[in-house]
């Protein structure tokens, strides 16, 4: 019977223990564990994978994990209660299936794998700025 119950309790605390790095999947995350940053398109950059030429670049926890988004920059009108937002991420779920509802405000591909490769960047953006103090900025020259 002991061995039974350590067995129980292992299994009852790795269900509740999250990993490093992770959250229940119904956290929701403060205030204090959003992170957000402006990002605009540069004269000279080619593979800009938004339509809008400016917007919101966001880490925040979505079940139970750091996700990656992006959105428009507000227009300022009341009718715009809530924004669109793209799911940036190099998983082709994620950049798919995830991005159904906000296909307007990604360019225009080839395909899958160079929306991925067009992501990749502003994904690696967003986790660096998982990891920054809130309030830090990272500049255009440190990606």
């Amino acid at each position: 019977m002991p061995v039974l119950s350590a067995i129980l309790l292992a299994a009852q605390t790795a269900a509740i223990t999250p990993a490093r790095d992770e959250r229940s999947l119904f956290h929701l995350p403060g205030p204090e564990e959003v992170r957000v940053q402006s990002v605009a398109r540069t004269e000279n950059e080619q593979h800009w994978p938004f339509v809008p030429e400016e917007g919101l670049l966001m880490c925040v926890w979505s079940g139970g994990r750091k996700v990656v988004m992006f959105a428009a920059k507000p227009d300022g009108s009341e009718t715009e209660a809530r924004p669109d937002l793209v799911f940036v991420s190099t998983n082709p779920f994620d950049a798919t299936l995830m991005n159904m509802g906000s296909t307007h405000l990604i360019a225009k591909t080839e395909g899958v794998g160079e929306l991925i490769r067009r992501f990749a960047p502003f994904e690696q953006l967003g986790q660096r700025l998982c990891n920054q103090p809130q309030g830090a900025r990272i500049g255009h020259g440190e990606l």
